[in-house]
């Protein structure tokens, strides 16, 4: 597992008060958030979903 993902747990678990016992487990709602805020992607899919 890579040192930036163990180290932002380690800062997000600081900032929230909460352990984290598995840094893994973030991943899925780190990509969930990207693709959420992903301005390109929304503009994408939607153009998809007109056409459909």
């Amino acid at each position: 597992m890579g040192t930036d993902l163990v180290a932002y747990a380690e800062v997000l678990a600081r900032e929230t008060g909460q352990q984290l016992s598995d840094p893994a487990k973030l991943i899925a709602p780190m990509v969930q958030r990207f693709i959420a805020t992903d301005r390109g992607f929304v503009r994408a899919r939607r153009s998809l979903s007109d056409k459909g």
